[in-house]
């Protein structure tokens, strides 16, 4: 019961964080990328990885662990398909800024300049995934209700 809790509190903490981390990196993506507008950048892109470790670990174990109703329930509805869904558009989007992202990292480290021309695409894209994240709290909201979808 407590377990059950815990993966249930830690799944939607990082619902939470990561929504609050990719809002951010759209905004200071949007601002000038200086060494402190990059720090802010890199720091919110962290806490975004951070959150998408957290939602697939603890979303892995509690759809396919021993701990919640159980693989077939989630397997069989549509609101967790749609939620997956969702996920996966969150993942194909973010593709651009990772490999952009790490590759600024790189050139900081090495006291190279940057290229900013992603930058406004990458905003976009995270406005774009902050959005799939609220729509994956609407699914997965249904979902604890007992919803069912199509139904």
């Amino acid at each position: 019961m407590i377990v059950r809790w815990l993966l249930a509190w830690s799944h939607l903490l990082g619902l939470g964080i990561g929504l609050g981390a990719v809002w951010a990196r759209a905004r200071f993506l949007r601002e000038p990328l200086d060494p402190a507008g990059l720090r802010r950048v890199f720091l919110s892109d962290g806490w975004w990885g951070a959150a998408a470790g957290i939602w697939i670990v603890t979303g892995l174990i509690r759809a396919f662990g021993p701990f919640e109703k159980g693989s077939s329930y989630y397997l069989h509805n549509g609101y967790f398909l749609l939620k997956m869904a969702f996920l996966l558009g969150i993942l194909a989007l973010e593709v651009l800024p990772m490999v952009t992202l790490v590759r600024w990292r790189i050139a900081v480290r090495r006291g190279l300049p940057i290229d900013p021309f992603h930058a406004p695409t990458m905003a976009r894209i995270s406005d774009a995934q902050a959005v799939l994240v609220v729509l994956m709290v609407l699914c997965a909201t249904a979902m604890a209700r007992g919803f069912r979808f199509p139904g």
